[in-house]
């Protein structure tokens, strides 16, 4: 890049004020007036302000003529030296997003055989090029793009590119940058240039499959494509890859069942990925054994190299992956795409701030970069060609992939418009696909009301959150290790228990709760990030395996018969362990890898969930979509510490049982419970199994219940 030396500085803030900055080394920071030149032409500008700095003179300058962007303008003031007029805060103004906002469809590349077209966003550039070459040679060819309206330019190329590289020059402020395309459906090697493709020559097609009926049909598992298949003993060829998803017999040596066999017979609905999308932190190389989850986000539409068989092929990536949802939709699980628009990896580095730099992030009333995501940058959701951006990017992953639903990663610092409107468009081709998301309050520079996080769940309709709430009164705090939930044998928690129990929606119509519908509420006590519930049970409890293994799975079932959308982090169900690691974001592969090992030695626990999957799934009352139904039909009760009881009546409408009696019981002391009088009860589940055609009759009204279990009783 290119460094321009300058005496002073000027920014244009607004469309007619001028930010002058005077340092004190030249002329003490003084000079009585200022001139705008335009080609010939010389603009006074009046000074309305003049602001001491530490280091330097601000004016705040105005101009009446208004300033056009995409013109190369000079500032020369009373000592006859000149400096360029660069893009300032006027970027962030509500008149230069109304202005400049392009509603069309097609940037970045539209592909034809006979000819393709170019169109980047780059309202302050004064010129932009493109540089391209062919798959097989080295020569590289430059081309001017002609400016449009909207600040969009544009280039035809009259011949049959596809599988060219290529990357786009922009000059702003009089440098030149180099960058990828931000809408770039491809990358070559090591994310090195952007690649022209033709999605019709990449089979599979792919499509979704039809929503469940309501989100809480949902049963959604958490995986990393590399941590599913690289372990040893998984049964599968292509480790740690993409079409590890696509071998659909796959056994472990002891003949336990893995990878999407196992997936199937679980009974899980949707498979979440995490971040499949280009992203930083490790190469493509596939001799290099350094990990990373994928929170890096380098381009939103291309795929990750490093899980491709052929990470030098960039069409190749977007087969494997097709293969990939094609496979899983022929088992009936459907694909939640983990999607990671907050912030991007290095926000210098982002062909975002080099396109419109500035625009793209969030700035304090400083003028910094904001940082409520703590890794240096926020994605600007609010400004209209940001949304833009993550709507048109939604949908390209819905209608060339044919995925099922997304998780936004720290969605908390995206703005309710932004996610309303990607529920909007969803809804039009997708309805009732999935759309959850992290609302954590975080700091970042938009207005209280505008955030979408969990405070604000009521402007959200149709977007799920996840419920730390449920989290943190089950299994104890995330952020204090020793802090212990319900679960793990907290007593006096029982009345926070008996509301996430029933959807964290209030116990009646006149109580507000944290949502306004079960559908709202991910309900979990373990994801990719923090301990894994086994990890920190082991540092915060000093009980014999056994205890903590009916802990472990008392976790377990509260989340899998709670109203809202059960979410399970994969090897949950057979005690996942990262060996005591916290944020194993960048740890080995040997901590982050599904230990299939682990999963025959504990296959009980297997079956066990994979009961109460099929329980949740045989009756809709384990899955109310509606407020008031919980409120009609659910009765909670706490008449001892450490038990807590959800009594579903008249739900025959809604499957084979009228009634439905669910125990959680947390105490290491064991216990006799009063059944409600009436017919014979039928155990469905003890903590121990879970059968949807019953365990055994009880024939009287009381049952024991045993230390730290859970059960099921119908009628």
């Amino acid at each position: 890049m290119l460094v321009i030396s300058r005496q002073f500085d000027a920014f244009l803030d607004t469309f007619h004020t001028i930010t002058i900055i005077l340092p004190y080394t030249y002329h003490r920071g003084n000079s009585s007036h200022f001139y705008l030149l335009k080609g010939n032409e010389r603009i006074p500008l009046r000074i309305e302000e003049k602001i001491h700095l530490d280091e330097a003179m601000k004016y705040v300058t105005t101009v009446g003529d208004e300033i056009a962007l995409g013109v190369t303008y000079e500032i020369i003031d009373e000592h006859n030296t000149k400096t360029d007029l660069q893009m300032g805060a006027v970027i962030r103004t509500e008149e230069f997003d109304q202005r400049y906002y392009y509603a069309g469809n097609d940037l970045g590349v539209t592909y034809q055989k006979q000819c393709s077209t170019f169109k980047v966003w780059s309202p302050t550039s004064t010129e932009v090029n493109i540089k391209l070459k062919a798959p097989t040679e080295d020569t590289e060819m430059q081309y001017p793009l002609k400016r449009n309206e909207n600040g969009v330019w544009e280039l035809t190329i009259q011949q049959d590119i596809e599988g060219y590289y290529y990357t786009i020059l922009t000059c702003i402020n009089l440098v030149w940058n180099e960058l990828i395309d931000p809408y770039a459906k491809a990358v070559s090697y090591n994310s090195e240039w952007g690649c022209v493709v033709n999605h019709q020559h990449i089979e599979p097609g792919c499509h979704p499959l039809e929503p469940l009926p309501s989100p809480t049909d949902a049963i959604i598992y958490e995986l990393n494509v590399r941590d599913f298949s690289s372990h040893k003993e998984s049964g599968m060829m292509y480790k740690g890859k993409y079409l590890a998803f696509t071998e659909k017999n796959t056994s472990t040596s002891a003949g336990f069942s893995s990878g999407i066999k196992y997936l199937k017979d679980l009974g899980i609905t949707h498979v979440e990925l995490l971040p499949i999308n280009d992203f930083g932190g490790i190469t493509d190389d596939p001799m290099d054994t350094s990990y990373n989850w994928g929170y890096n986000p380098l381009f939103f539409n291309a795929l990750e190299g490093s899980y491709s068989l052929i990470p030098d092929h960039p069409s190749e990536r977007i087969k494997e992956v097709k293969k990939v949802i094609q496979s899983l939709h022929e088992e009936n699980i459907r694909v939640i795409l983990d999607v990671v628009y907050n912030h991007v990896y290095i926000r210098e580095e982002s062909p975002f701030e080099k396109l419109v730099p500035g625009y793209f992030f969030r700035h304090d009333e400083n003028g910094l970069p904001s940082n409520g995501t703590g890794v240096g940058n926020d994605f600007a959701s609010e400004r209209m060609m940001a949304r833009k951006f993550i709507v048109d990017s939604i949908l390209y992953w819905i209608k060339e992939f044919g995925v099922d639903g997304f998780r936004f990663d720290l969605m908390g610092i995206l703005d309710i418009t932004t996610m309303n409107q990607i529920r909007e468009e969803v809804d039009k081709i997708l309805p009732h696909g999935i759309l959850i998301g992290e609302g954590w309050d975080l700091n970042t520079p938009i207005p209280p009301n505008q955030k979408a996080n969990l405070r604000n769940a009521g402007s959200l309709p149709g977007i799920g959150q996840f419920n730390d709430w449920f989290r943190d009164t089950i299994k104890g705090s995330t952020f204090n290790l020793h802090d212990k939930g319900f679960a793990l044998g907290h007593g006096h928690l029982e009345q926070k228990v008996e509301l996430v129990l029933t959807g964290s929606i209030g116990l009646n119509a006149s109580e507000r709760g944290l949502f306004k519908e079960p559908t709202q509420s991910v309900n979990y006590v373990e994801s990719h990030d923090n301990h894994t519930l086994w990890d920190k049970m082991k540092a915060c409890l000093n009980e014999d395996e056994e205890t903590l293994k009916n802990r472990h799975k008392l976790a377990t079932t509260m989340v899998l018969l709670s109203q809202g959308i059960p979410f399970l982090h994969a090897g949950q169900e057979f005690y996942r362990t990262k060996q005591g690691v916290e944020n194993s974001y960048q740890s080995p592969i040997e901590i982050n890898q599904l230990d299939w090992i682990r999963r025959g030695q504990h296959d009980d626990v297997v079956q066990y969930v994979k009961g109460l999957i099929q329980i949740r799934k045989s009756h809709g009352a384990f899955r109310f979509q509606k407020s008031e139904l919980i409120w009609k039909h659910a009765e909670v009760s706490h008449e001892v510490e450490n038990l807590v009881a959800v009594h579903y009546r008249n739900v025959h409408p809604y499957g084979p049982w009228n009634e439905i009696l669910l125990i959680f019981h947390s105490d290491m002391e064991k216990c006799d419970y009063l059944l409600p009088k009436g017919e014979n009860w039928i155990c469905l589940s003890d903590g121990r199994e879970a059968n949807v055609n019953g365990l055994y009759t009880l024939e009287h009204s009381f049952t024991p219940l045993n230390p730290v279990s859970s059960y099921i009783f119908v009628r």
